[in-house]
């Protein structure tokens, strides 16, 4: 299979993939102005995603976002061991989704589908998994549908790691964007970022965005959870809504163009994370340089290290059963 791009459009969105990782690669909406503006930040070219210091921009996550620890977990009195490959950790997988070309089974005006196979045994987890991927524009909004099989217990928890700016790619930072998250709680994490197991209240905190803060208000605050991931890279517990299949994870405005970005999901949480690890290593499509928060992350998803966290929503995939997850952002101004 050979890694190519494709454009999804609609009278709202205009939307670039590449099956190179399952990508977004860049967002075009409408800015307060009628301007078009490209929201996501992405690279140009497949070559380009190939040579990045930075491997998960826009990419679809897996077999499991976030960390786990030592790499180890086990189902069923049986051990496994994955790849660390984030200080004592396993990232996003290990070698991960991100960086195999997917297969496009179709592909039309607003509708896309990518699927993956990852045999038994890939990156230390067990089971043949079938991925499937479905990409739609629906009006103002970007709708990701993700499905799983396995034939053994496994875990599974993808996530889509898009990067955005609100105000455009390379327009600078994002500490002024207004940022509100529909969460309580947070999982507090150790010096490693993994979580402590219990979950911590975000009143009284800088972890409190359940009215609207800019994202810059608090993120220097002299807290120990910002001081261990040098900003927000935490996970947020989402509220639950009754009644609702995608329930509100976060609303985010862009302080220049005005462009409002809702967050929908049918996962629990959600990783906030604001690029403090970005260094202007890497040159983004538009010529400009992936510069110290100058995007953020809302990646949905089931908890970090839920596999060896009774206590979490379980990311435990039995033999037979499917995975399924939808998360949709919504554009307005």
């Amino acid at each position: 299979m050979q890694a190519r791009f494709i454009t999804l459009k609609n009278q709202y969105l205009q939307v670039t993939l590449t099956n190179y990782g399952a990508r977004v690669t860049g967002l075009l909406v409408n800015d307060k102005d009628g301007n078009s503006v490209d929201v996501v930040a992405g690279f140009a070219t497949v070559e380009d995603y190939l040579n990045a210091t930075a491997p998960y921009y826009g990419a679809t996550i897996g077999r499991f976002a976030n960390r786990i620890a030592n790499g180890q977990f086990t189902i069923k009195d049986t051990a496994y061991q994955l790849p660390v490959n984030n200080g004592p950790n396993c990232l996003h997988g290990g070698s991960g989704f991100h960086d195999k070309v997917w297969e496009i089974t179709e592909a039309q005006d607003q509708f896309a589908v990518m699927t993956l196979f990852s045999p038994h045994g890939e990156d230390g987890f067990p089971g043949d998994l079938k991925v499937k991927v479905i990409f739609t524009l629906i009006d103002n909004a970007l709708l990701i549908d993700y499905e799983a099989t396995t034939d053994r217990d496994t875990v599974v928890n993808l996530t889509n790691h898009a990067y955005f700016n609100l105000n455009g790619e390379g327009s600078g930072s994002i500490l002024n964007h207004s940022m509100q998250i529909n969460a309580a709680a947070y999982t507090r994490i150790n010096e490693n970022l993994i979580p402590v197991g219990k979950l911590s209240a975000v009143a009284m905190s800088p972890f409190d965005f359940r009215e609207p803060y800019t994202i810059g208000e608090r993120i220097e605050a002299d807290h120990e959870q910002l001081n261990i991931a040098r900003g927000y890279d935490h996970n947020y517990v989402l509220n639950k809504v009754e009644g609702q299949k995608l329930i509100p994870a976060a609303k985010v405005t862009g302080d220049q163009t005005g462009i409002v970005m809702e967050v929908l999901t049918t996962e629990p949480g959600m990783q906030f994370y604001t690029g403090n690890f970005m260094d202007g290593t890497n040159t983004f499509k538009g010529g400009s340089k992936d510069d110290f928060r100058t995007t953020f992350a809302l990646e949905t998803q089931h908890f970090p290290d839920s596999p060896n966290q009774p206590t979490f929503p379980s990311t435990l995939l039995s033999r037979g059963g499917m995975f399924k997850s939808s998360t949709m952002y919504r554009f307005g101004v």
